[in-house]
């Protein structure tokens, strides 16, 4: 099976989150027990299949009767809950194996993730899963709630309303107590959820497979997702492909951006705390937009259900007041959301629309005229909805009171009635806890528009649904294959690395291999003066710290002398390594320092790193990541976003460097990594980038073969 295949079918799936019948093992009738929550959860929402309580010392549930064990259950049920301690999950699931039980979720925690006994504990429960051909949600996870077929099946008081038609999200978190909360702002905001799942430690089945599952599922539009730590790289990606060709956006929280969340990533879900940056570069290529908060997630979860797609990033805001203006301008910058550029004579719908002492410009500012003349929300709005550059309209409207609201809120409903609108469109407050009416909330959202309580959030959502667009079809990464490798293993010292990667065109300063001091006098002769001596060997990846870079060379003396002095260095630095022989170079001009190096990550693949290198690489990490897929445009595109970025277009003066010659190499390195999944490791580093038309050169090159 390709990794990228989904592990279930949709019928063993079915079993799990459609079941026509569910056993609950450790049910009671105790108010606050989890067997007893789940059963009223059910027969609240009405569920119509089968449900088998089993407790030995019950005889009865309520009104049904309580089974001794699980031998006694029919065979065949679709799905068991497990609400039981720890000790007794093992033999639970060996059992309903036997039973040809489908699914099963277990509630108990203290697996994976408390230490090495929980492990194989949890090992064990995957162990009889796979063999049995069963589904397992969790185990430490909160369940799920189908709201489609109104099926509950949690241990948190869950009220299920089905969407019946509408645009509804799907929920999947590796955090139960986070899926649950993603479901109360999802109820607090009239947005409907087609399921909740909640994934837990993931010992059988995880967040790709349930995505999957949604992809397909007619019932929902949009995929909110709360996820720690990715256990399945490869098949995500594939599903996230998969989502953005059926047209279903996915919006991810992934908390873990710092080194101590990553820590308690791996005590609370049993997940290995995993590499921040290179998840983000791969996932975000797949389309998948990231939020940085619970709130965030759902602000823009509910532009995606609610509003049309966002055919292009830019967008024109309605204002009330200057002060406003600037604030939107200011909050436009930090964020990189790019704002409609209007003016008197670009927009001759929207002049026409304005009184004579507006001017037209974007934030706009319609003053306090509205409150005089209503008609102008309307005329406004109608101009920018039907203007091709915006991509998305936010009116900051001040709401103050009912009496404000009733005048202004009818206007901006005559314009969304007038015409079909096919860009988002907000309302967004500026007085957050301003009275505003529920039944315009209510009009608002039955025409597609959402409402918000500060601008604010709305600009942030809208950047982050504009942020790093790419075409949904990309073309297949060109091979790049490099037929020497095959002979390598472990650390290339510099001299072979450069051979190996010269075949390839990456462009390194002309130079020669030494074994001794005769022939290194012979290649500095040829090469001409100065020159640059290295020590070369597998064992010496830090040439600098012990003493094995002497640079500036000027004469065949000073090489001799350079070759003994070397030699006595890194033998006083470390008496076990025996050196090859020494590369000599030719010096070259100085130039911006650059770094670039990529690794073939064992579960995400390859990615390239790169950026300005020397104290700025090692004080301001001034470097950024770079996928396989993408273009040389993008690349350059990408190297724009360096926080020295004004560098490399010439600063103060300064010429502008070759950033397509850089962008090239970094291409060719990306495609060399996808290509050749042995090179572990590849180091350029530094980089010299010449000025424009000038190309680039890389000075030291090391490479890690698996």
């Amino acid at each position: 099976m390709s990794e990228g295949t989904p592990r279930f079918s949709r019928k063993a799936l079915a079993r799990l989150l459609r079941p026509g019948s569910v056993a609950v093992v450790g049910a009671s009738d105790k108010p606050g027990a989890l067997g007893a929550t789940l059963i009223t959860n059910l027969d609240r929402a009405g569920f119509a299949g089968a449900i088998y309580p089993i407790n030995p010392r019950r005889d009865a549930i309520g009104a049904r009767r309580c089974l001794a064990s699980i031998e006694d259950l029919p065979h065949g049920v679709d799905v068991a809950v497990l609400a039981i301690p720890r000790p007794a999950v093992i033999d639970t699931v060996r059992a309903l194996a036997t039973r040809g039980v489908g699914a099963a979720i277990v509630f108990s925690a203290g697996f994976a993730e408390d230490g090495p006994e929980g492990l194989a504990e949890q090992a064990e429960i995957a162990r009889i899963a796979n063999a049995a051909g069963m589904v397992i949600e969790g185990p430490n996870c909160l369940g799920l709630v189908n709201h489609v077929d109104k099926i509950p099946l949690t241990f948190v008081e869950a009220f299920c309303e089905p969407p019946a038609g509408r645009r509804a999200v799907g929920v999947v978190s590796q955090s139960g107590a986070m899926a649950a909360v993603v479901g109360t702002v999802l109820i607090a905001r009239a947005i409907p959820t087609s399921y909740s799942v909640s994934t837990g430690n993931e010992a059988v089945s995880g967040v790709e497979d349930y995505v999957d599952w949604l992809i397909d599922d007619p019932d929902t539009q949009v995929i909110a997702m709360i996820v720690e730590s990715f256990r399945k790289p490869a098949r995500f990606l594939a599903a996230a492909q998969r989502a953005r060709a059926a047209g279903k956006p996915m919006v991810l929280l992934h908390p873990g951006t710092s080194v101590a969340a990553r820590e308690s990533a791996a005590t609370h879900t049993g997940a290995m705390a995993g590499d921040y940056q290179l998840m983000r570069a791969k996932v975000a290529r797949t389309g998948v937009i990231f939020a940085e908060t619970l709130q965030e997630l759902g602000d823009v979860a509910e532009l995606l259900v609610r509003c049309p797609a966002l055919a292009r990033p830019e967008v024109a805001v309605l204002g009330e007041s200057g002060a406003f203006k600037a604030m939107v301008l200011d909050q436009a910058e930090r964020l990189g959301l790019p704002l409609t550029a209007l003016d008197n004579g670009n927009a001759p719908a929207l002049r026409a629309a304005l009184p004579a002492f507006v001017p037209v410009s974007n934030p706009l500012d319609l003053t306090a005229q509205g409150l005089s003349q209503p008609s102008l929300y309307t005329d406004v709005l109608t101009a920018l909805f039907d203007d091709d550059r915006v991509g998305a309209v936010v009116a900051g409207i001040i709401q103050s009171d009912p009496a404000t609201a009733d005048i202004k809120v009818p206007a901006i409903l005559a314009a969304l009635d007038a015409r079909t609108v096919t860009k988002p469109v907000v309302f967004a407050g500026l007085d957050e806890g301003a009275r505003m009416p529920d039944h315009y909330i209510a009009a608002l959202r039955a025409r597609g528009v959402p409402w918000f309580p500060t601008t604010e959030r709305v600009l942030a959502a809208l950047a982050r649904l504009g942020a790093d667009r790419r075409p949904a079809d990309t073309a297949p990464i060109s091979p790049l294959p490099l037929p020497a490798l095959a002979d390598e293993a472990g650390v290339i010292p510099e001299y072979r690395s450069k051979a190996l990667l010269a075949s390839i065109g990456v462009p390194f300063p002309e130079r020669g291999f030494a074994a001794d001091a005769d022939t290194a006098v012979s290649v500095a002769d040829a090469l001409g003066y100065p020159v640059a001596m290295k020590a070369q060997a597998s064992a010496l990846s830090h040439k600098s710290d012990a003493g094995g870079v002497i640079l500036n060379l000027a004469d065949g003396a000073a090489v001799r002398a350079a070759w003994t002095r070397m030699h006595a260095s890194v033998a006083a630095y470390d008496a076990t390594i025996a050196l090859d022989g020494v590369l000599i170079e030719a010096m070259g001009p100085r130039g911006m320092e650059m770094i670039v190096g990529g690794r073939n990550d064992p579960e995400w693949g390859a990615v390239v790193l790169a950026g300005f290198g020397g104290v700025t690489a090692e004080v301001l990490h001034d470097v950024r990541l770079f996928t396989p897929d993408m273009t040389e445009a993008e690349v350059i595109a990408d190297l724009g976003k360096l926080k020295s970025a004004a560098l490399l277009a010439g600063w103060r003066g300064a010429p502008a460097l070759d950033v397509p010659a850089l962008a090239r190499l970094i291409v060719t390195v990306a495609r060399l990594l996808h290509t050749e999944p042995r090179l572990a490791e590849l180091d350029l580093n530094p980089v010299i980038l010449y000025p424009r038309d000038q190309g680039v050169i890389a000075l030291d090159a090391l490479i890690l073969a698996g």
